[in-house]
């Protein structure tokens, strides 16, 4: 049976865990609104950028589909750090699904994982690791993240003269809920590009360009790369984070419920102790007043 100190400690180290979990609640709740920012400012800039692919492909030919290549990659956008329920598990399994899917037979598909835990769960399901990057710690180093893998991506073209290459990451809905989600960005597929230029343009107005129409649209594809690759990331630490404040948020009513139930034991283990004390006090009252009247020790 624990004592009234080993008690009083037990409730002084879940107060100090009860303010580890609030501090990481509030962060995750800070960088939430953060990476939703993000998300959200960008969906202004890849409108731009799918407009000015309407205006190129506008009364463009459409080229005859051509062989997809064969070699395959993939870049997973996992966490570094635990303490948000199956995020990365959920999305390890949804890749390995989609990528057997997508795989010839015997082919080994090349990966890029962003974070090291999602890492490990895609080598431990027998998905090999060309390279590994950190997780972007704030919305400013996101865009440092996006170069290096488009760096690592153009590699990869130049090596194999072409690759299908697939973007997974756990996209956020209401509160803290997210579901993984991939899309197919490389080869580019002409019919793809060519609804944008077939939808209506939004003012009547239809603007025009100057410079060669092949520049202009490599040029507006770059973008279209970039935005891809940077709202997946944005996206996929929103999603983390709201799943880690929801996890700390249970956490630190299962605290709070546990504390509760350890003052409770304190305070009967205070009440008895002190019970014990003034019957202790009262059966020396009582011996003293024996030995005063009768010289001996009270009868048994």
């Amino acid at each position: 049976m624990e004592t009234l100190e080993q008690l009083r400690r037990r409730m002084e180290a879940f107060d100090d865990l009860a303010g580890i979990v609030h501090t990481m609640k509030s962060l995750a709740a800070v960088s939430v609104r953060q990476y939703e920012r993000a998300a959200h400012s960008l969906a202004g800039y890849y409108r731009t950028v799918e407009l000015g692919l309407h205006v190129a492909l506008r009364d463009m030919p459409l080229d005859s589909p051509k062989q997809e290549p064969k070699a395959l990659g993939a870049v997973v956008f996992g966490s570094d750090h635990g303490l948000c329920g199956r995020f990365n598990e959920d999305l390890a399994d949804y890749v390995r699904e989609r990528l057997e899917e997508a795989a010839d037979a015997g082919e080994v598909p090349r990966l890029i994982a962003v974070g090291a835990r999602v890492r490990s769960l895609l080598e431990n399901a027998g998905l090999p690791i060309q390279e590994e990057m950190a997780v972007p710690g704030s919305a400013e180093s996101i865009t440092h993240t996006v170069r290096r893998i488009l760096l690592t991506v153009d590699a990869w073209q130049n090596e194999a003269g072409g690759q299908r290459l697939y973007l997974f990451h756990n996209h956020p809905l209401s509160g803290s809920r997210y579901h993984p989600t991939g899309v197919q960005v490389l080869p580019v597929h002409s019919h793809r590009l060519h609804r944008l230029g077939e939808e209506r343009w939004p003012s009547r107005s239809l603007p025009t360009y100057t410079m060669d129409r092949d520049l202009l649209l490599a040029a507006l594809l770059r973008q279209y790369f970039f935005v891809s690759i940077f709202r997946a990331s944005a996206e996929s630490l929103a999603a983390e984070n709201a799943s880690r404040l929801a996890a700390m948020q249970a956490a630190e009513k299962n605290l709070a419920e546990r504390r509760e139930d350890l003052l409770g034991e304190f305070r009967r283990r205070r009440q008895d102790a002190i019970t014990a004390e003034l019957l202790d006090i009262v059966s020396g009252y009582e011996a003293s007043q024996w030995q005063d009247r009768d010289g001996g020790l009270p009868p048994l």
